[in-house]
């Protein structure tokens, strides 16, 4: 009896999520106001690069902005193109991989600006180098940055505040390779499954301390012309494949979908088919359908590589009579 329960109960949540989607698809909800918002940002020195850009994005919508980054000449340009907008801006010069940096600075923001209610977590880095010709020091800077400094600012040093006032926003930047492998980059690989994997238990954790305010979301961009990957081997063999998205409609799109509180954004929006299908359809399938959609175009080196091994694993067993 209490296995029947459950398995109506589930189906009327299902049922329940499946009507708010539609009707969220149907009727676009209204962008949130963020004026006052104390918006913090990491990765925005680089003049390409997203955190600039949502930097400005906050900007115009009347945000007060919190920029880190290592970099602190290309920091503080940020820091006077979101001035010249009109809003205020406040440039701190931390690496995010490393912790007590990153609490020290913390505490700054809380005691100069006040405290944070609004955090994009964007700040990324990538070896570039197949695993075998990494140096485990580039190896750790890419976990530490792209994965570990999310612990460490995002749980230990501004969540906690937003749980107690019960407001307040966390963005992880993830992108496609932290949802689908490809060769060549399995330390920025690794380090982006990491953080969806962090970002997803997060969520989850936010719902079951009913801490409503709090909303997460979750964007998982293909790659973007930013020139992170510029002069690696996955990016001319990708710029044959599938064409970069620009910087500035993927932040346009992003943001479209953190002012209305949406929990995942894949961009292009194809990818959420490719989401779905990569836990419900054969392999062989999978390859077949992201063909079709012209999607995720950077999983086919490794669809080729795990073929070959498949292909080799299987001739050994026949010539051992296994």
């Amino acid at each position: 009896m209490g296995v029947l329960v459950d398995f109506l109960l589930l189906t009327a949540n299902v049922v329940g999520y499946i009507i708010q989607s539609l009707v969220r698809w149907i009727k676009r909800p209204t962008e949130k106001r963020v004026t006052n918002e104390i918006c913090l940002i990491t990765g925005t020195a680089s003049a390409k690069g997203l955190g600039r850009l949502f930097a400005l994005e906050f900007a115009q919508r009347g945000a007060t902005l919190v920029l880190w980054d290592i970099d602190a000449d290309g920091n503080e340009k940020t820091a006077v193109q979101v001035r010249e907008l009109g809003a205020r801006a406040y440039a701190y010069t931390c690496d995010v991989s490393q912790r007590e940096d990153v609490y020290n600075t913390a505490q700054r923001v809380r005691q100069e600006v006040g405290d944070v209610t609004f955090l994009i977590n964007n700040a990324g880095v990538v070896a570039g180098k197949p695993i075998l010709q990494c140096s485990d020091e580039l190896l750790e800077r890419t976990m530490k940055t792209n994965c570990h400094a999310h612990f460490w600012w995002t749980v230990k040093a501004f969540m906690p505040k937003m749980m107690e006032m019960d407001h307040g926003h966390i963005v992880t930047v993830a992108g496609c390779l932290g949802l689908f492998a490809t060769a060549y980059v399995e330390d920025y690989c690794a380090s982006k499954f990491a953080v969806v994997g962090f970002h997803e238990a997060l969520s989850h954790q936010l719902k079951a301390k009913r801490a409503n305010g709090v909303k997460t979301t979750l964007v998982c961009p293909s790659l973007v012309n930013t020139g992170m990957f510029t002069g690696y081997r996955i990016r001319q063999e990708l710029d044959a494949l599938l064409p970069s998205l620009q910087p500035g409609n993927c932040v346009k799109t992003a943001m479209k979908g953190i002012l209305s509180n949406q929990p995942i954004i894949c961009i292009p929006r194809a990818m959420y088919f490719a989401v779905v299908s990569k836990h419900l359809l054969p392999w062989d399938v999978q390859v077949l359908v992201y063909k079709f959609l012209g999607i995720d175009k950077c999983m086919y080196p490794f669809v080729r590589q795990r073929r070959r091994e498949t292909s080799s694993d299987s001739n050994r067993k026949m010539k051992s009579g296994t």
